[in-house]
Parts: structure tokens; C-alpha cells; sequence
């Protein structure tokens, strides 16, 4: 008789405690939760601290349409390097003042992803193969724009592979091979472009 009223006890206190648990402890510790992760939120969307910037060098079209010319330009920070990668493929397929971009316009980023190894996947809209006007000169002159604007500015990044709508893609417009990730050429580069 003494162990079933042990026993009973036992049953009494865990039902107890379980149900403090599930009705007060949990409760709060989970809202407590809520909060902790939700502060950080509410800290960047509700001040407008001047974001932060980076020069990077990205590459157009020089005059003869025979090259690539390196033009500074400012580029909001990346926290990481696919966060920084992304900004700079941003900013190269943006319409720039002055300059000639080799990639067609509407191209649109839909992402990028950068492995451990270094590679980069910049995968682009349907337009960078629907808009390219053709030639082998200006697909050399599409691409390494891309690869040169990551690899020159993110060591992180040895070579990049372009993607179109998430899929890889021969070429872009018949030339130049894209089933592998290319490594930075700079012989299509000029220097002295005054």
C-alpha cells in the first residue's frame, strides 16, 4: 500500500511539474526567444545608418570595342564574399554613365552562389543569351567581364561559371566553352585606356 501511495505521488509531482512546464515555463522561454531574435530586425530596419562601401575595379567596353577597360567604382559592402559577389555583379550589369558594357541591358541577376573551393555561380537571366548581338570578340569580352569583376576584386574567388536561369549552358552565343568555371584572363584587358 506504502509503494502505491510512492508511487502515486510520483505520477502527482510529474504531472505537476509538466504541467508547469507546458503552461508557464515553456511559454515564456519561447517569447523570451521571439524577442532575442526579432531585436536584431527591428535594430537595422528602424535606424538609417549610411550603408558602407567598397571600391572595386569593373570592366567595359573600350572605345575600339577591341578590349576591356578597368573603371573604379563604388559598391555597397558585402558581409560575406557571395554577399560582396553579388554586389559587384550588380553594379557591372547596371547602365554606367560614359561607358559600354559588353553584357546586354535588362540582363538581371538571379544569384550567386560561391563554394569552398572558390568558385563562383553567377546565374543571370534568359536575356544574356536572348540579347547577346553575337560574335565571338563580344562573347570573349561578356564573359571575362563577369569572371574578371569577381576574380580581380575577391581573391576568395578563383573561377566563376555563368548560369542561365539556374542551368548551365554551353555559351552563351557559340564561342566560349561555359560547361566549366573559367579562371581571371586579363589578356583582355588595356591599362592605359587615356
Amino acid at each position: 500500500m506504502n509503494s502505491r501511495r510512492v508511487t502515486l505521488a510520483a505520477i502527482v509531482g510529474f504531472g505537476l511539474f509538466a504541467g508547469w512546464v507546458l503552461f508557464f515555463a515553456l511559454p515564456h522561454w519561447y517569447s523570451a526567444r521571439r524577442v532575442q531574435n526579432a531585436a536584431p530586425a527591428s535594430t537595422t530596419t528602424g535606424t538609417a545608418a549610411p550603408s558602407r562601401k567598397i571600391t572595386a575595379t569593373l570592366f567595359y567596353v573600350t572605345e575600339d570595342g577591341m578590349a576591356l577597360a578597368p573603371v573604379q567604382r563604388e559598391v555597397p559592402f558585402g558581409e560575406t564574399v557571395a554577399e560582396q559577389a553579388r554586389a559587384i555583379v550588380e553594379a557591372q550589369l547596371a547602365t554606367a554613365d560614359r561607358q559600354v558594357s559588353a553584357i546586354p541591358t535588362g540582363v538581371a541577376l538571379r544569384d550567386v552562389f560561391v563554394t569552398e573551393r572558390g568558385d563562383a555561380f553567377v546565374n543571370l537571366s534568359a536575356d544574356i543569351t536572348a540579347k547577346h548581338p553575337g560574335g565571338s570578340l563580344l562573347e570573349v569580352l561578356t564573359v571575362y567581364t563577369l569572371v574578371n569583376a569577381l576574380t580581380v576584386n575577391l581573391p576568395a574567388i578563383t573561377r566563376v561559371q555563368i548560369l542561365v536561369e539556374g542551368k548551365e549552358v554551353d555559351t552563351l552565343a557559340g564561342h566560349v566553352d561555359l560547361r566549366h568555371p573559367l579562371a581571371k584572363s586579363l589578356e583582355w584587358i588595356v591599362h592605359d585606356t587615356q
